[in-house]
Order: C-alpha cells, then sequence, then structure tokens
C-alpha cells in the first residue's frame, strides 16, 4: 500500500470508478453491510479525494448491489467453467478477483492508462492474473486475451459502455462477436429517461463524466451481431441469491423500489448476454 496519500489523476470518466470503491468501503464499515470488502477501506484511506460529498447519497448503495450481482453471474460462470477466463472491462479498483478466486481462473483487469497506473499502486500481476492498459473499444486486447488464455470467456463491463456513444458500444459487441465467439458478456443499459435526468442524480451530479448511450430495450443489441440476451434485471429485480445475501434493511429497500420507483428502477437495467460460437 502507498505510505503517502495521493490524489488520483484520473480523466472525467475514468474517475467515477471511485464511487463503487467508496460504497464498497461504506458497506464494509457498517456493522450490517452488504459486502466485506477491507482492501477497498484502505484504498479509500491511502487516496486523497473527497469522498465525503457522496455521503448519504441515497443511491451509493446501488453501487455495490450491482457489485454483488456481477459478482454472482461471474461466480456462476466459474462454477460451470472453473479454468476459464474473466476479463473485468473497466476494472477500476474493483476487488472481484479476490472475492472469486477459485485458484483456477485466468483473470484480465482491462482499463484505460491513467486507471492502470492508480491500480498498480495496490494490485500487482500474477501467473493467472494480468492488467491490460487499453480502451474497451481497441480491440487489441481481445486479441491479447485470446492468445494467452483459454476459453471460455465471461466479459465483465461494469459502469462501463454507458459512458460511450452507441456506435462504440455496437462496435464493441462487434469486436466480441468475431474474437471471442461464445464469450458472455454482463452490462448495464440505460434508458432515455435516466440519461435525460442524470443530472439530477445524488451521485453522478457531483462528477463531470455523464452517460450517453440511450438504450431503452437491451434487446436491440441483438441486432448488431450473433448474441442472445440471456438475462435482464434491475434493481427491484434482483435474482433470490443476491437478495437473500442482503441485510433486511435492503431487502425492503429493494422491494419498496419495485413499487413505489417503479420507472425509475425500469430505466436502469443489468444484462447478461452471450455471444454465439
Amino acid at each position: 500500500m502507498p505510505e503517502e496519500r495521493r490524489a488520483p489523476r484520473l480523466g472525467d470518466v475514468q474517475e467515477t470508478l471511485l464511487i463503487p470503491l467508496y460504497g464498497r468501503a461504506v458497506e464494509t464499515r457498517k456493522r450490517r453491510g452488504m459486502i466485506d470488502d477491507p482492501r477497498a477501506v484502505e484504498m479509500v484511506e491511502a487516496i486523497d479525494y473527497d469522498f465525503a460529498k457522496w455521503d448519504g447519497a441515497r443511491s451509493l448503495p446501488g453501487s455495490t448491489l450491482r457489485t454483488l450481482l456481477f459478482d454472482a453471474w461471474v461466480a456462476a460462470f466459474l462454477r460451470r467453467h472453473p479454468g476459464g477466463t474473466v476479463v473485468e472491462v473497466g476494472t477500476g479498483l474493483n476487488t472481484r478477483f479476490d472475492r472469486l478466486d477459485n485458484g483456477t481462473v485466468h483473470w484480465f483487469d482491462l482499463d484505460l492508462p491513467d486507471v492502470i497506473a492508480l491500480r498498480r499502486e495496490f494490485f500487482q500481476d500474477t501467473d493467472r492474473r494480468r492488467m491490460i492498459a487499453a480502451s474497451v473499444t481497441d480491440p487489441s486486447w481481445l486479441e491479447d486475451v485470446r492468445a494467452s488464455a483459454p476459453g471460455p470467456y465471461f466479459i465483465a463491463s461494469e459502469a462501463v459502455l454507458l459512458y460511450l456513444p452507441q456506435e462504440e458500444v455496437r462496435g464493441v459487441f462487434e469486436a466480441v462477436a468475431e474474437r471471442l465467439p461464445g464469450a458472455w458478456l454482463a452490462a448495464e443499459t440505460a434508458s432515455a429517461h435516466m440519461i435525460d435526468t442524470q443530472d439530477g442524480h445524488d451521485v453522478l451530479a457531483a462528477m463531470a463524466a455523464r452517460m450517453r448511450w440511450r438504450c431503452d430495450d437491451p434487446a436491440e443489441v441483438t441486432s448488431w451481431a450473433p448474441v442472445e440476451l440471456r438475462e435482464s434485471r434491475t434493481f427491484a429485480s434482483l435474482p433470490p441469491a443476491v437478495r437473500a445475501r442482503l441485510p433486511l434493511h435492503y431487502r425492503l429497500m429493494v422491494r419498496a423500489m419495485a413499487v413505489l420507483q417503479r420507472k425509475d428502477a425500469e430505466s436502469y437495467r443489468f444484462n447478461l448476454f452471450r455471444f454465439s460460437g
């Protein structure tokens, strides 16, 4: 760990990685939080940043709920394919490998160079886990993964594609379909309602980055490439296994959301895609 607190030097979109990091740290510090991530606490304490601006934000726990859902999808993949390969796109300072490593998985942490530089302050490459400094829109990372790790492949794209224009998102789907046929991809979509109201979001309003990809129906991406939409969830329709892990007050929160904030809940979806091959 760094000995002195350091201010991160990140681009606008890259800075959003600090939101889920802080969300996990806040939950870890609670007596009955939804996740136990002591490394997130250590990283927050080591980074010189105004995390307190998100204190009390009602949507901050949502970043950790999303993380738990992606964890569940990756864990299910690893139960079926314990020696497969996971690529965490837009890895930020996530600790998913630490939570899910089964001793045989091959793992890549992919993000832009400024993020990987920060990440190397806290993580190191190993024989089964390697960092790649590249944009998700640069297909060279797909060639790298295919050449150096066995399939099948699972791509976890958490809080990444939303910040790209649609034509670039489509390019990512087309590139994965061509280079990693048969791969799984987890990614969010945001409807026009969420894109149009994001300036009032209690966490994003404090950031310079804005979501760009409008997608009212996640099934529309199946017209871009040979890919199936296998699951589409919201905070109000989390899988039973994920809900069961939540403390009671969070289970009640998501239940209330399904009734009282249905439009908002439906506007932000978590999707699991499977490419043909």
